[in-house]
């Protein structure tokens, strides 16, 4: 790949399956993760989980992040798909089997409140559709379950609001999977901006895919397969007719539906990135504004695909939020390698930019700490695929604080929401961080508020 050409991620999605499952089925070779048997701990210093939604994504992060790591039990599985919940927990007993581990039979679940009830598991791990995150993460939570969601978090602010109630009355520890913290390289940035070596931060530069390269399918109805529960995948967003290519990965994400599109899905974690580093600039009020395109119209997708955003805080700090194929145009000059996602924060000393698989800086000693990571062959720097996991047990375990807590996920995630809304209304909103409102607009509030379609109201 040449320098002037935009990386999509630090590695290929194929790379990351194949990496995650030879990770996972050679993990009693790697005895600083598992050890052999006789070095496993006892049943009560390990933290029993279960997994709600095992898709493609559900089951990578089963297989990288907990499969692998002997302070983890994963004995029950849930998915409203029968072969994904079977062909999960089949990997997951035929894993223990091998390997002589001792461990409960992992379970299967259509319905995850009857999973929740079980008092032996202690943590969830939720990778479900965008438009079950906040609903399941709030069953847990009332079960009294340690939670890591997936991103992007919700799609209204009041569930947002329900779920912080909720983990606070159950003493419950979250962990948002934006997955980019862990990275040792972007520690290193947060420590240089954080200890002023950029000086006053003034300005920040996000940006993330829009869309994927696919056709737009065109939802022509047909029966519901025997093996899986369209009503339940539903749940709380409208029922309309099923066809195969309603319930994919790709309708999912760029279907109102279900989500918001990319703006939040990811969006997420270069906006994560900036409000770790600068939470304290971006908890307060800002108006934002922007322009987008939308997917053809009709076909199953209709949410936004390409923005160009931006906000403006009450402290003057400005934020650019844009798609990459806008930032490609716009925003990433400074940049040798130029990845597809990430934050640049300019300083009045100078810039970092922070990606996931690339770091640098216009400050010569700064750029040089950057860049001494290992990388692959390719220049992009590597790192490890089970340090979400590692980190979440540590935190249910009350070794360290939450990582990636809820507060700042509300934060990042209605940034992606008031440049959505800001799009669709044609007008700048403002939003206001303690009321949780955009201020004097009903008509943007009511796109941050969905209804939840019955049974399925909290």
């Amino acid at each position: 790949m040449k320098n002037n050409e935009l990386k999509s991620n630090g590695i290929s999605r194929r790379d990351f399956v194949q990496r995650s499952v030879k990770g996972a089925i050679g993990a009693a070779m790697l005895p600083t993760i598992l050890g052999s048997c006789s070095n496993w701990k006892g049943a009560n210093d390990r933290l029993v989980v279960g997994h709600i939604g095992v898709g493609s994504r559900g089951t990578d992060e089963l297989m990288s992040y907990f499969l692998p790591l002997r302070e983890a039990m994963n004995i029950a599985v849930c998915d409203t798909f029968k072969s994904r919940r079977e062909n999960t927990a089949n990997k997951i007993n035929q894993f223990y089997k091998e390997n002589n581990f001792t461990s409960t039979r992992c379970v299967t679940y259509l319905d995850m409140d009857e999973m929740l009830q079980r008092k032996d598991i202690d943590i969830v791990h939720i990778t479900t559709p965008d438009h079950w995150h906040l609903l399941a993460a709030i069953k847990a939570a009332r079960a009294g379950k340690h939670i890591m969601l997936a991103k992007p978090l919700g799609l209204s602010y009041p569930q947002n609001l329900m779920l912080a109630k909720e983990l606070k009355e159950h003493q419950v520890k979250f962990h948002y999977g934006t997955q980019q913290r862990t990275c040792e390289h972007m520690k290193l940035g947060y420590d240089l901006i954080r200890d002023g070596a950029i000086g006053e931060v003034g300005r920040v530069d996000v940006w993330a895919p829009g869309k994927n390269d696919v056709p737009v399918p065109v939802c022509n109805e047909v029966p519901v397969p025997a093996d899986f529960d369209f009503e339940r995948w539903s749940g709380p967003a409208p029922l309309r007719p099923y066809c195969p290519d309603r319930v994919t990965n790709n309708s999912s994400w760029f279907n109102n539906d279900y989500s918001i599109g990319f703006l939040a899905g990811w969006g997420a974690h270069p906006l994560d990135i900036l409000v770790w580093i600068l939470k304290d600039k971006v908890n307060e009020n800002y108006s934002c504004e922007g322009t987008g395109q939308y997917w053809p119209a009709g076909g199953l997708y209709n949410n936004i695909l390409s923005w160009d955003v931006s906000c403006k805080y009450e402290n003057g700090v400005e934020l650019h939020f844009a798609s990459s194929d806008v930032a490609g145009q716009k925003m990433l000059d400074h940049r040798t390698l130029k990845e597809s996602n990430g934050t640049t924060f300019y300083g009045t000393k100078g810039w970092i930019s922070l990606s996931r698989s690339s770091a640098q800086s216009d400050i010569a000693e700064i750029n040089q700490k950057l860049n001494n990571f290992p990388k692959n062959d390719q220049g992009w720097i590597k790192s490890e695929n089970n340090t979400m996991g590692r980190r979440f047990l540590s935190v249910a375990k009350g070794k360290e604080p939450e990582l990636c807590p809820l507060d700042e996920a509300m934060i990042s995630d209605t940034i992606s929401h008031m440049g959505d809304i800001a799009i669709r209304t044609g007008h700048k909103v403002t939003w206001d961080q303690k009321s949780g409102v955009v201020m004097g607009d009903m008509e943007a509030n009511r796109l941050y508020i969905r209804e939840m379609r019955a049974p399925y109201q909290m």
